[in-house]
């Protein structure tokens, strides 16, 4: 274990003897999230090998703020150390504003050390660090759950609970489990449909070992069993997280993605959930433009970059022009040749 004395306390680097200690801190402090949870560095090392820094600063043996840090290296895609990757929230959370940026600090020293091209920290809320530069190019999106399945759609803005009351005519069924092999399958046919590599299918199931409890899978299936829906949920502090979902070619006429996220809101109420967070999407996207459509607010998101050997801020949007033509060629490979390459290329996109 490194140390680093600043003050009167100590930034150092987690080891297994203190995750326990870790998610305590995550469960206890208002802005811990899912994704600060010590898992993930699990998750990420056995799924992606990319080397995980998660730091925390403790005093008199107690810890006094958390930051996890993974370092991301690629010919492609440049050399980086974000908080966290794969994961919509992270950055920093301390027990007082000097601990948060004092932690930031110690992520920006080491970035040098690394000498990786940036250092990105995923906020969720505005925060200030003059040593980095803040971006809003995504929002979140989440709101109150009602009590009872009559009032969730009661809720949901006009013209989506039109398609959702469709969607309850069509035959579909759904059943809730933890199998993240169906899972994987339908959001690799997805992801594969808008153009976008997919992930090794080891990191679906290295998440339901890392998080057991706090993971399920929602799958929809017509009449006859066939899948054509199914998204990956994560569930924490009252909270419900749709966080891998997608569905088959079948899926927009059925609308059973519709069908899909309102019987994962009912659900995540029966198990004792009262928010709903539809998670991350790039500003003025499809994706954003349909989590609008259930009638949720856009809440900006609070990303903060510090160049070190970057000259210029990257843009690995997919609406990057530049990409184009990556994307149009990806979403015509078949489908066994896009799970093969997928995983070498979405281990450096998350």
């Amino acid at each position: 274990m490194c140390a680093n004395h600043i003050k009167d306390y100590d930034i150092v680097t987690l080891d297994s003897d203190r995750c326990q200690d870790w998610d305590q801190y995550v469960l206890a402090h208002s802005e811990g999230s899912f994704f600060h949870l010590s898992g993930w560095k699990t998750v990420i090392e056995n799924t992606f090998k990319h080397q995980c820094h998660f730091l925390f600063a403790v005093q008199q043996n107690k810890i006094v703020g958390i930051l996890p840090l993974v370092q991301q290296k690629s010919i492609l895609f440049g050399h980086t150390l974000v908080s966290t990757p794969f994961c919509v929230y992270g950055g920093a959370i301390a027990d007082s504003d000097a601990i948060r940026i004092s932690l930031e600090d110690a992520a920006l020293k080491l970035g040098q050390d690394l000498a990786v091209d940036y250092v990105e920290l995923r906020y969720r809320k505005a925060v200030t660090n003059s040593n980095y530069t803040l971006f809003c190019h995504h929002s979140t999106y989440e709101f109150e759950l009602a009590a009872t399945p009559e009032e969730i759609l009661a809720g949901i803005k006009k013209k989506q609970r039109a398609v959702i009351r469709h969607s309850l005519k069509n035959d579909l069924y759904y059943h809730i489990d933890k199998n993240v092999e169906i899972a994987y399958d339908v959001y690799a046919e997805s992801v594969r449909n808008l153009g976008t590599p997919v992930f090794h299918k080891d990191y679906f199931k290295n998440l339901l070992k890392a998080f057991p409890e706090q993971l399920d899978v929602l799958t929809v299936t017509t009449k006859q069993g066939e899948p054509v829906s199914a998204v990956l949920s994560f569930y924490f502090k009252g909270e419900v997280l749709p966080y891998y979902g997608g569905g088959l070619h079948e899926a927009r006429a059925l609308k059973s993605n519709d069908f899909m996220y309102y019987q994962l809101m009912c659900h995540a109420v029966q198990r004792g959930c009262n928010r709903f967070d539809f998670g991350r999407s790039k500003n003025d996207s499809g994706a954003a433009k349909y989590k609008t459509s259930y009638g949720i607010p856009a809440e900006p998101l609070h990303y903060l970059r510090a160049l070190v050997k970057a000259t210029e801020q990257p843009n690995l949007s997919p609406n990057n022009p530049k990409y184009a033509l990556f994307i149009n060629g990806w979403k015509r490979l078949p489908l066994w040749l896009s799970r093969m390459i997928g995983p070498y290329l979405s281990k450096y996109l998350g």
